[in-house]
This record gives structure tokens, C-alpha cells and sequence, in this order.
């Protein structure tokens, strides 16, 4: 009995084990055949081993992957390092993108620098999709971006260009050249620190620490991590010292953000009538009466939206005023038409601008949240996208000589900068787009319209006008404009 019973408990457990083994079989071969249903990818460039297609990004890489999508499509798939990327090179993709799959497009990768710096991506520009961030964009367009606030920061614009034009006429004067491009940005910084801390950034004698600390910032938020491309690679990020430095300036940044807001609520002045508030004071006075606000503002939300507002107002305003006065310099003719129609024709002069040198070239990349058809392709979720917004905007399909500056091109052209022409993004569009354009285009106009009213330009004497460019976050030109102002009013 006792043997006809250890093989009936063999026949048992033989049984169960062929069981197990059929339905571990049948999961394996299911597996199997779903890791062999092949996605209908967009093309890609021929990769390297571990690295993928990183070799291939060239050093301007706006221009590179322009000249990759002509050999392989609009839609482009690459991979950078572990990381698979969608490149989108033309306005119709785009526009699928934007118009039929925007909530899954909507999402941002959470890369190493933004995520230190914005205090885990609490801010506007970073921050994943998602309620959070819808409330946050609320703010930002119902509360800092109305065009009331723009206009009630007028007079600051108003100050620091005046500075700025007593400054050339000085220059005129004694007959100096002037280094422009540092006048630009220095003046940039000067009306987005006060319009965001109610405090300058640049002072003429440079004792400001805080112009330091910002440019090192936005130096440092350019920085290529390893994690950011080999996620399992991480760590050398500590070892090489890159987040030891991040954390160094971010721990700088944060005190000095501390003692402004302090500073703010020490002195009431967020309860100061409606034109004169910075946007610490409304964003405290929002703080305050926040009980209409469907998410807790606690400090670093603060700190993270004030960063934001920096980041998306200076360099990027400056670069394309910067881009502008060197082709106005380059088309003498469009120059003058500029003087004589400052108001009529700067617009098209903006447009053009921003059309042939995007601040941002690739906007700031997306990531999905989940797969997607677009342009009959399969997009898997967690795929980083960048929209190459410099190659739609001289694609030859869509712009007459595409690489002239032909600001009469927008004459009676109802093509705008808002998002909803897909020829022209320079601020994205869609659910991300910039939510601050009225405020940088109103920094921008009112500083070219001073430049061309009060003077005319020449080429400094032993200069030349050299237009490369150097890739960033921001692009702007590798040589800085060193121009001789010449008075042409009383």
C-alpha cells in the first residue's frame, strides 16, 4: 500500500508539473509572440552599438537632424543611448501631433538639471502632465501673462531702455563702438528681474551677485548628464561632480530666492495697488487668498514658477533682438524701410526673426504617455519627441527663399506667432505652448523700435558680421554684434 501510494503521488506530481509546464510554455510562447509583433516604427538612420545614433547629432544639431529628415522622412526615429527619440520635421506632422494626439504629446521627460533646479519640476515649463500642471498654466495665463499685467510692466520697459539709450548716446558722443549683444541681454535680464523679483539683475559697475548666480544657472541648465541619455549610468553624474555643482548653484539660487520672498512679505508689498506688483507679489497675494486655487502654492512652488519666469523671458527675448539688429545690419535696405514704418513694419521684422532663428530650435522636448498613430506609424509610450521648429520654418515647401531675411513676406499675412499656423512655432503650440509670448514680444518691439528710432548702425571699424550661430538651449550668435551707434535724432 505504502508503494502504491508514493506512485500515485508520483503520477500526481507528474501531472501537475506538465500542468505547470503547458501553461508556462503557453505564457512564454504568448509572450513571445507579442515581443514579435513588429511596430510599424518611423525610419531611422542606421545605428552603433550601445550609443545608437548619438554619433550623428553634429554639433549644431538643429542643422543635423534638418539634413537626416531629408534622407529619412519627416517622422524620424532615433536612438540616444538607451533613450528612443521622435524627430518631427515638418509643419503636417506637427499639426497631427498637436490637433489629434495632444494630451498624449503633452508629457516632458524629467531630465537631470530642470528637475534639481525647478525643485522637481514644480514649475511651468518642466512639469510633467497632469492636474498640477494645468493648475500652475492656469496661473500663469490668468494671473501673470493677462495683457493688463503686460501693460502695467510698461513703464519698467520703459526705464531700463531709456538707460540703455543714454548709454548709446554716450557712445555716439565720443564716437565708440558699443558690444550690442551684452547691452541686449544685459538689459533683458534688467526688465524680466524686475518685472519677476521687483529687483535688477545687472548693474553697470557689476557688483550684483544675483546676474552671476543666473548666468552660471542657465550655463549649468544646458549640462549633458549621463543619466539623461544612460539612465543606468547615473551615477558617474556624482562622480564626474556635474550634481555636486548642480546642487551648489541650486542651494545658491535657493537662499537668494528665499530672502527676496522674505523681503516681499516682510514689506506687504504684494498688498500694493495692481500696477505695481512683481510677479513675487502676485504670486503671494495668490498665496494668500488662495482658497479659490485648486492646488497648495507651499514656497517651492513659488521658487519653481519665479524660475520658470526667467528662464522663458531673458535669454530667449534677447537672442532674437540680438538676430534681428545683425540682419538689419546685413539688409541695409530693410533697415531703412524699418526707420521710416517702425510701427507698421516691426512686426513683420519680429516674425521674420523668429522665423529664420527660433530661440529655442527644438522647443523644449516632450516625452508620451502612452502609444500612438501618428503619420501611420506606431509611437510607443516614454518616447522622447523633439520638434525641429527650425527646419519647418525654412522648409522650402512651405516658405519662398526660405533662407533670406524677407520680413515683407508677412505683409497682409495673416500667419501669426501663436501657435496656430504650424509653419511658424517659434513658442510651440498646442497645450504646452509658451504661455508668455505677449510679454516677450512686447520687450522685444518696444527695444528694436528704440534702437531703429534713435539711431542708425554701422559696422564697427576692424569688425565683420560673422552669423554663426552656437547651439544651446538657446541659440545665439557666436560672436557678439560690436557696432557704432550713429545719432540720427535731437
Amino acid at each position: 500500500m505504502h508503494l502504491q501510494s508514493l506512485c500515485e503521488q508520483f503520477w500526481q506530481a507528474t501531472s501537475y508539473n506538465h500542468l505547470f509546464l503547458s501553461i508556462f510554455f503557453f505564457l512564454l510562447f504568448l509572450l513571445k509572440s507579442k515581443r514579435c509583433t513588429k511596430l510599424n516604427l518611423p525610419p531611422s538612420p542606421p545605428k552603433l552599438p550601445i550609443i545608437g545614433n548619438l554619433h550623428q547629432l553634429g554639433k549644431v544639431r538643429h542643422h543635423s537632424l534638418r539634413d537626416l529628415s531629408h534622407k529619412y522622412g519627416p517622422l524620424m526615429m532615433l536612438q540616444l543611448g538607451q533613450i528612443s527619440t521622435l524627430v518631427i520635421s515638418s509643419a503636417d506632422m506637427a499639426k497631427e501631433m498637436i490637433k489629434t494626439h495632444d494630451i498624449v504629446f503633452s508629457n516632458r521627460p524629467r531630465t537631470t538639471a530642470p528637475n534639481i533646479f525647478f525643485y522637481g519640476c514644480k514649475d511651468v515649463l518642466f512639469s510633467p502632465y497632469g492636474e498640477y500642471w494645468r493648475q500652475v498654466k492656469r496661473i500663469s495665463v490668468l494671473e501673470i501673462f493677462t495683457h493688463k499685467r503686460v501693460k502695467s510692466f510698461q513703464l519698467v520697459r520703459e526705464e531700463e531702455i531709456e538707460h540703455m539709450i543714454n548709454r548709446l548716446r554716450n557712445a555716439c558722443l565720443n564716437e565708440d563702438s558699443v558690444n550690442l549683444s551684452e547691452m541686449i541681454f544685459g538689459i533683458t535680464n534688467n526688465i524680466v528681474s524686475r518685472c519677476v523679483l521687483g529687483r535688477r539683475a545687472v548693474e553697470e559697475n557689476r557688483t550684483n551677485k544675483f546676474g552671476a548666480l543666473f548666468k552660471r544657472f542657465m550655463v549649468q541648465l544646458e549640462a549633458s548628464a549621463f543619466g539623461d541619455i544612460f539612465p543606468c549610468l547615473a551615477w558617474m553624474d556624482v562622480l564626474t561632480g556635474l550634481i555636486g555643482r548642480l546642487k551648489a548653484t541650486f542651494t545658491e539660487l535657493d537662499a537668494f530666492l528665499d530672502q527676496v520672498i522674505e523681503e516681499h512679505r516682510t514689506s506687504n508689498s504684494y498688498d500694493t495697488q495692481y500696477d505695481r506688483q512683481d510677479f513675487v507679489d502676485i504670486l503671494l497675494q495668490l498665496q494668500k487668498d488662495g482658497d479659490h486655487l485648486e492646488i497648495e502654492l507651499l514656497k517651492d512652488n513659488l521658487k519653481a514658477i519665479l524660475v520658470d519666469m526667467f528662464v522663458g523671458g531673458t535669454d530667449t527675448t534677447a537672442t532674437t533682438i540680438e538676430w534681428a539688429m545683425a540682419e538689419l545690419i546685413k539688409n541695409p535696405n530693410v533697415m531703412k524701410k524699418a526707420q521710416q514704418e517702425v510701427r507698421n513694419y516691426l512686426k513683420c521684422i519680429i516674425k521674420e526673426t523668429m522665423r529664420l532663428y527660433p530661440p529655442a530650435p527644438f522647443l523644449v522636448p516632450r516625452e508620451t504617455s502612452a502609444s500612438a498613430k501618428l503619420g501611420g506609424y506606431d509611437i510607443p509610450p516614454r518616447t522622447r519627441v523633439l520638434i525641429n521648429a527650425w527646419a519647418i520654418q525654412k522648409d522650402p515647401g512651405i516658405w519662398d527663399k526660405p533662407e533670406e531675411f524677407i520680413p515683407a513676406r508677412f505683409e497682409n499675412n495673416p500667419i501669426d506667432l501663436k501657435g496656430l499656423h504650424f509653419q511658424l512655432i517659434p513658442f510651440g503650440a498646442g497645450r504646452r505652448g509658451c504661455p508668455g509670448i505677449s510679454f516677450a514680444l512686447a520687450t522685444a518691439e518696444y527695444m528694436i523700435a528704440n534702437l531703429l528710432y534713435w539711431f542708425d548702425w554701422k559696422i564697427a571699424a576692424g569688425q565683420t558680421l560673422d552669423m554663426s550661430e552656437v547651439y544651446g538651449i538657446v541659440v545665439h550668435k557666436k560672436f557678439p554684434l560690436r557696432l557704432l551707434p550713429i545719432s540720427c535724432c535731437p
